[in-house]
C-alpha cells in the first residue's frame, strides 16, 4: 500500500474528485462494496488540511491516497494528480499494574499526591492506537464514573463479537477498527496488547489481582477515572504490526472526536524514517498543534546506542525502567548451597532432581545452541532432569524432550517471560550460571531443587533502565534528546486478552516500552485535569525537568542501565529520568513550544518548502534566515558536534508563584565550559517568560564521545533540571557514540 499526499483544497469540487477517481480506476464503481473508493471531504478549523483517497473498505484518512500494491501502476502516475506532492510507502510499525503506581508516588490512599487532586483523570479522554480492547475485562468497569464528557463526538462500532450496547460503557466510550483485514472484524482484541496498554493508562480499580499468586494487589490505571477510546490499527494479518495508513486515519478520527491524549505503543525499526515519511510523526504533529498530547514508545532495541524511535520533538518519547519489585526464585544445589535467580515459577518446588549441562559436540560456532534445538538434544539425557543453558534456550524444545525445568544464564536483566503453565524457567546471570556449572563438574551426581517464586517489594531494590529499552542518541536529529523520560515497563501486571495461553484470570505480566508508554499517558491525563490550559510542550517540559535521576522510592541510589556491562544511566538511557508525577504537577518553570516553534525546527533541520508543506498540510515556507536546531526550546540541551564556542537560547515560562526568583546551578559535562546569562531570573506579574543564553565551549583537543551534565534553575522550592549532553568534534569525523 502507499499513502499519496496532496496539499489541501486542491480538489475543490466533488465532481472533480470523482472524475479523477474514474479516470484512474475506470473498472470500479463508486458503489462497489469491496472496492469502494472514497475521498474525505470533511473540512473544519479542527481538521488537518489533509484528505485521503482510500481504496478498499471506504477508509477516509489524513491527506493521502491508500493504494493496494496491485495498483502500483497507479502510483507511478499518481504524482500527476493536481496537488500531489509525494507518495509515501505505507510502512508497518511494530507494537512496542499492581506496584508501579505506588512506586511512582500515586497511592490512592494518600491525599497529598496528585491522584485525588486531579480527580483521577475524570473528564479526560485517552485515545489508544493499538490492537483493540477486550471489553469484558473488569479493568474497564464503569463503577463510579459520571456521564460521558459532553464534547465527545465519537462512538463505538459494532462488529464481530463486539456489541456496542453491551461492550461500551462510561469507561470505553469509543472503539472502532480502522481496517478489517483479519482477526476480529471489530474493536475486539485478539492479540492482547491493546487491552494491556488501555488498562495501564486508564484501567478502573480491580482488587485482589495477581499472576498465579505473584505480584498481588490492586490493579488500576494511572488515570482510573479517565475515559478510553480505542482505535484498532494493528492486526494479526501483519503479526501484530500496524500500517501507516491506519495510523494516520486513526489520528485524524481521534482529532475530530475530541480526545485529549493519544497513546501510541508502537514505532519504527532502525533505520527510522525521516519525518516527512513518518506516519506517526506527521499524524502527531497535527494532533499536538491542536493541543492533543501524544505519548510514544522509545522502542525495544536496546541496549544499543542510536536505536531510539519516535524522535519528533513534539511527542513525549518514553523509555522503560524497572521498579522496586523483584521475583526471586531459590535454586538449591545438592551441596546445600542456595543461589538466587528470577522467574515467574508458580508451581510446587521440584524436589531434588538431577541437574545436567548438555555439552555440545559441534565445532561450528555458528550452530544453533544445544538448548535451542530439539534435534541437537540428547533426549534420554534431558528427560526428567533440570537443564542448565547459557545465553539462549527453547522452552518448547526442552519440554518436548521431557525436561522438568531450565536454568538459563544470560546477561543481567530483570526481564522475565511467563511460561504457558508451571514449567520453571529460572533466569540467572553468567556469574551464578558459572557457579552452577562448576558444581555440576565437581560431582558425579549433581542435584538441584527449584523453589516457588516469591514477590519482594521495597526500597532496597534500585531502579534500572531496562536492557531492551532503546537508547539515544537520536539517529535522525542528534541535537534533539530522546528518549524524553522513563517509566516502569518491566514485569507489569495488567489486563490481557484471555485468548493467550499464559494469561491468568484475564491478567498477565509483560514487559516493554509499550508498557512504560501508557504509564506516562495516564500521568499526562492527571496533569491535564490540573492544568487544562497547559500546552503539550508545557506538560512534556514538566515531566522532563522534574524527573528523578535517582530511583523514586530511594533518593540515594542512582539509576543504573542494564546492558553489557551494566552502567550508571545517562540521558541517552532515560532522558530527564524516571517520571515523578507529583513534582511534574508543580514544575515552577516550563519550556513551552507551539506551532511556529515546530516549523522553525523543521526549517532548522533542512526541510525545504515542499517537504515542510507536506508535513504541515498547507503551503508553508521557511524564513530567509535559517534557525539553529540548537535553539529549539526543549527542556534539554544536546550538542552533537561542538568545535567552536557557541551560544544558544532557551525561554522559560513561570507557572509557579507570580513573584519568583530563580538562580542557575550548572554541572558541566567533563571538559566543557558552560555559562548562562542572565544567571538570575526574576518573575513578577508583568514578566512571565524570560529568555536566557547558554554559552558553551570545550577544553578538549581531540574528538570525544558524549559527556553529560545538567543545567538547573531553582527558587529554593522548585528544581527545574535540563540534561546537558555534549560531544566535542575537532576533526571532520566522529568517534562514534
Amino acid at each position: 500500500m502507499y499513502v499519496c499526499q496532496h496539499i489541501s483544497n486542491t480538489f475543490s469540487s466533488s465532481f472533480f474528485r470523482k472524475f479523477w477517481i474514474r479516470f484512474w480506476y475506470p473498472n470500479f464503481s463508486l458503489s462497489t462494496n469491496r472496492y469502494t473508493l472514497f475521498i474525505s471531504e470533511r473540512r473544519s478549523m479542527t481538521t488537518p488540511s489533509w484528505s485521503l483517497i482510500c481504496i478498499m473498505n471506504c477508509l477516509p484518512l489524513i491527506n493521502g491516497i491508500q493504494l493496494q500494491t496491485w495498483f502500483l501502476w497507479v502510483c507511478s502516475q499518481a504524482h500527476r494528480l493536481p496537488g500531489v506532492v509525494r507518495i509515501i510507502p505505507n510502512s508497518l510499525h511494530k507494537l512496542e499494574t499492581t506496584r508501579s503506581w505506588n512506586f511512582l508516588g500515586l497511592s490512592p490512599h494518600s491525599p497529598s499526591n496528585i491522584l485525588p487532586k486531579s480527580k483521577m483523570g475524570d473528564g479526560v479522554i485517552i485515545g489508544v492506537l493499538d490492537t483493540g480492547i477486550w471489553p469484558e475485562s473488569e479493568s474497564f468497569n464503569e463503577k463510579g464514573l459520571g456521564p460521558v464528557p459532553f464534547h465527545w463526538k465519537g462512538a463505538c462500532e459494532s462488529g464481530e463479537n463486539f456489541n456496542t450496547t453491551i461492550h461500551c460503557n462510561k469507561k470505553i466510550i469509543g472503539a472502532q477498527p480502522l481496517d478489517t483485514s483479519t482477526d476480529f472484524l471489530s474493536p475486539r482484541d485478539a492479540n492482547g496488547h491493546g487491552t494491556d496498554i488501555s488498562s495501564i493508562a486508564a484501567g478502573s480499580f480491580v482488587y485482589n489481582i495477581s499472576y498465579k499468586g505473584l505480584g498481588g494487589g490492586t490493579v488500576r490505571g494511572g488515570a482510573p477515572n479517565a475515559r478510553l477510546a480505542m482505535y484498532k490499527v494493528c492486526w494479526n494479518l501483519f503479526n501484530g504490526y500496524c500500517s501507516s495508513a491506519d495510523i494516520l486515519k486513526a489520528v485524524d478520527v481521534a482529532i475530530h472526536e475530541g480526545v485529549h491524549v493519544l497513546s501510541l505503543s508502537l514505532g519504527d525499526s532502525i533505520p527510522i524514517s525521516t519525518i516527512v515519511d513518518d506516519a506517526i510523526a506527521i499524524g502527531s504533529y497535527h494532533a499536538v498543534t491542536r493541543d492533543i498530547i501524544v505519548v510514544c514508545s522509545a522502542g525495544n532495541d536496546g541496549p544499543f546506542a542510536q536505536t531510539v524511535t519516535n524522535t519528533a520533538p513534539w511527542v513525549i518519547t518514553v523509555a522503560a525502567s524497572t521498579m522496586d519489585r523483584a521475583f526471586p526464585t531459590s535454586i538449591t544445589l545438592g551441596n546445600n548451597i542456595t543461589l538466587q535467580g528470577q522467574s515467574l515459577f508458580t508451581g510446587p518446588h521440584t524436589g531434588f532432581t538431577r541437574l545436567i549441562y548438555p555439552k555440545s559436540t559441534k565445532i561450528d560456532s555458528t550452530s544453533t545452541s544445544i538448548c535451542d534445538s530439539l534435534s541437537s538434544l540428547n533426549k534420554t539425557m534431558v528427560s526428567g532432569n533440570v537443564v542448565l543453558c547459557f545465553t539462549s534456550y527453547s522452552e518448547e524444545a526442552l519440554r518436548e524432550a521431557g525436561c522438568v525445568g531450565v536454568i538459563i544464564a544470560t546477561n543481567p536483566s530483570d526481564l522475565m517471560l511467563p511460561s504457558d503453565d508451571d514449567f520453571p524457567n529460572i533466569q540467572v546471570d553468567y556469574e551464578v550460571g558459572t557457579r552452577i556449572l562448576s558444581y555440576i563438574r565437581s560431582t558425579s551426581a549433581p542435584l538441584v531443587k527449584l523453589s516457588r517464586t516469591k514477590t519482594i517489594v521495597g526500597k532496597l531494590i534500585s531502579a534500572k533502565v531496562a536492557a531492551f529499552s532503546s537508547r539515544g542518541p537520536n539517529s535522525a536529529t542528534p541535537a534533539i534528546l530522546k528518549p524524553d523520560v522513563a517509566a516502569p515497563g518491566v514485569n507489569i501486571l495488567a489486563a490481557y486478552s484471555p485468548l493467550r495461553s499464559y494469561v491468568d484470570g484475564g491478567y498477565a505480566v509483560k514487559s516493554g516500552t509499550s508498557l512504560s508508554t501508557p504509564h506516562v499517558s495516564g500521568i499526562v491525563a492527571l496533569l491535564k485535569v490540573m492544568h487544562p490550559s497547559w500546552s503539550p510542550a508545557a506538560i512534556r517540559s514538566a515531566l522532563v525537568t522534574t524527573a528523578s535521576r535517582n530511583g523514586p522510592s530511594c533518593s540515594i541510589l542512582p539509576i543504573f542501565a542494564e546492558g553489557s556491562p551494566r552502567k550508571l544511566a545517562n540521558p541517552f538511557d532515560y532522558g530527564g529520568g524516571i517520571v515523578n508525577p507529583n513534582k511534574a504537577a508543580y514544575p515552577g518553570l516550563v519550556y513551552d513550544m507551539g506551532r511556529e516553534d515546530y516549523i522553525n525546527f523543521l526549517c532548522a533541520v533542512g526541510y525545504n518548502t515542499s517537504a515542510l508543506s507536506q508535513i504541515v498540510g498547507q503551503v508553508t515556507a521557511c524564513s530567509s534566515t535559517k534557525p539553529s536546531v540548537l535553539d529549539v526550546n526543549l527542556p534539554s540541551i544536546t550538542i552533537p558536534n561542538l568545535r567552536d564556542n557557541i551560544n544558544l537560547t532557551r525561554s522559560v515560562t513561570n507557572v509557579g508563584p507570580v513573584d519568583s526568583v530563580y538562580k542557575v546551578d550548572i554541572d558541566p559535562p567533563l571538559g566543557v565550559n558552560v555559562a548562562v546569562r542572565p544567571d538570575t531570573l526574576v518573575f513578577n506579574s508583568s514578566v512571565k517568560t524570560i529568555t536566557f543564553t547558554v554559552a558553551v565551549s570545550t577544553t578538549h583537543h581531540v574528538n570525544t564521545g558524549y559527556y553529560f551534565g545538567s543545567l538547573t534553575w531553582t527558587d529554593g522550592k522548585h528544581v527545574v533540571t535540563s540534561a546537558l549532553s555534549v560531544r566535542t568534534q575537532i576533526a571532520d569525523y566522529t568517534d562514534g557514540y
